[in-house]
């Protein structure tokens, strides 16, 4: 098996007959299979990748392939698939197939990608360690016995042990940086509405976001580029122009300022996390000008982000009610009841968990002093970005509290979990870009990752910076 370091470079093994897609396929088949253990895959697609794969090479070898020919790409089981299973890793929709694509499949397709198969969740992204799945939770591939970060834990997990060249996640409130971070790869969150949404099964409608788990930056550009864009189908999509990400990526802008705030350094930050992130702070005083920054609301983040995201998780999932397709329960006597028993049935304790909260927060002589209030702190939590962003061009924070924790250690703690997102949940209420970077280890061994923050629609400069960093050495795919 050759090795390559990014997609272009493998089209050009192939170019030069010294890769083949069909054994790239087989390689990443047989690893999925090894790896089986790690419960990575909900779905896996050997027949279908396998023909693709034969029919991309002829594209490639006669000049005629995509932006993404021969990339081996494994997609969150939460987004459309015509023909395949469409679960969210929920009982109650574990028959049900879909119907149509989602844009972004159509998009991949239309650039050659290969879908190999569809990754575990928690169940419908509801979760900060995958362990909420009817599938079974997934393994963090650095060690077996810690959580590999949630939602988007299957997605992650496959693109750390080496399964598929690349992933797409989704990240409401943390769902592909934490579990970046937690498996030590690149995981990137875009801007609110630069991928269409059409055909992601929602969450909560106003803070989804699609993005990508790569093993390198340039990969993360690429990918990028090609699901970008606006989209018909999906009315909050943004209309401006997707700028070329890979060819810009090596110009990052001079004088750079990188700001650091205050409030994400205090106290519940692990101190051998906190120490390597303000040890490349330091390294990056050489090249940038770092300032120091208030967030002033941050520290209503996580409120203000359980109390929205419920409230719409308890609307979205109203659809799920065993008449239209789904589970159906065989105990009713009458239609309440079918309704009813089909919900307690299909859905698990974290999802039932959410809906009650939303449905709480929404309900009459509640509705002001929650969710209205809430509303107004996120408007203040975004302000508080755009004020930062008058005076820095990027900013630089952990991504989690620690690094990966144990299985089961905080199942039963939901707000301890909770606390997990404390840096993530920010940048999804102001509907702003950041990624993961692979920043180093701890003495234990296990990755951690450092989060970077840029303005709406600044995916472009996350790029720019994180291949200066990978350049540099910085920051590197840990394994």
């Amino acid at each position: 098996m050759l090795t390559y370091k990014n997609n272009s470079f493998k089209i050009e093994l192939v170019k030069s007959g010294q890769l083949s897609l069909t054994e790239n396929v087989r390689f990443f088949l047989n690893k999925i299979e090894k790896n089986k253990h790690l419960n990575a895959f909900n779905f896996v697609f050997a027949d279908d990748a396998l023909l693709k794969a034969e029919e991309i090479e002829g594209k490639i070898k006669s000049g005629k392939h995509g932006k993404l020919a021969g990339l081996v790409i494994a997609i969150k089981d939460v987004l459309a698939i015509k023909d395949k299973p469409l679960t969210c890793s929920s009982k109650i929709l574990q028959n049900f197939n879909s119907v149509y694509n989602a844009t972004i499949i159509n998009k991949l397709i239309d650039e050659d990608a290969i879908i190999i198969g569809k990754t575990n969740c928690d169940e419908f992204a509801m979760g900060s360690s995958n362990e909420n799945s009817f599938y079974g939770p997934v393994l963090n591939p650095i060690d077996n016995t810690r959580v590999p970060g949630g939602s988007s834990g299957g997605s992650a997990a496959a693109v750390a042990a080496y399964l598929c060249d690349a992933s797409i996640g989704t990240d409401t409130g943390g769902s592909i940086r934490q579990p970046a971070s937690f498996c030590g790869v690149y995981g990137l969150k875009p801007t609110y509405g630069r991928v269409s949404r059409y055909g992601l099964t929602a969450f909560a409608s106003s803070f989804d976001s699609i993005g990508t788990f790569t093993n390198s930056i340039e990969d993360a550009a690429e990918i990028m580029e090609v699901i970008s864009g606006y989209d018909k189908y999906d009315s909050t999509s943004v209309v401006e122009k997707v700028p070329s990400y890979k060819v810009n990526i090596l110009n990052l802008k001079k004088n750079l300022v990188i700001g650091v705030p205050t409030q994400y350094f205090s106290t519940g930050l692990n101190e051998g996390v906190k120490n390597k992130i303000l040890a490349l702070i330091d390294n990056l005083k050489k090249d940038f000008t770092i300032k120091e920054i208030s967030l002033p609301n941050m520290d209503y983040a996580i409120a203000t982000y359980y109390i929205l995201t419920t409230a719409e998780a308890s609307s979205n999932l109203s659809r799920y009610d065993g008449v239209r397709y789904g589970h159906r329960s065989r105990e009713y006597t009458n239609l309440d009841k079918m309704y009813k028993n089909s919900r307690s049935e299909g859905f698990g304790k974290e999802v039932k968990r959410r809906i009650m909260l939303g449905t709480y927060v929404l309900s009459a002589g509640y509705y002001d002093a929650y969710y209205k209030k809430a509303q107004k702190v996120r408007r203040l939590i975004k302000n508080d970005f755009d004020n930062a962003f008058n005076e820095v061009d990027l900013i630089i924070t952990p991504v989690t509290p620690t690094t990966a924790f144990k299985l089961n250690e905080k199942s039963n703690d939901p707000l301890e979990m909770y606390l997990n997102d404390i840096y993530t949940t920010s940048i999804n209420l102001a509907g702003i870009p950041a990624i993961s970077l692979p920043l180093s280890t701890d003495l234990q061994g296990l990755p951690i990752g450092v989060q970077v923050i840029a303005d709406s629609l600044k995916e472009d400069r996350l790029f720019q910076f994180g291949k200066f960093l990978q350049d540099k050495n910085l920051i590197k795919r840990i394994s």
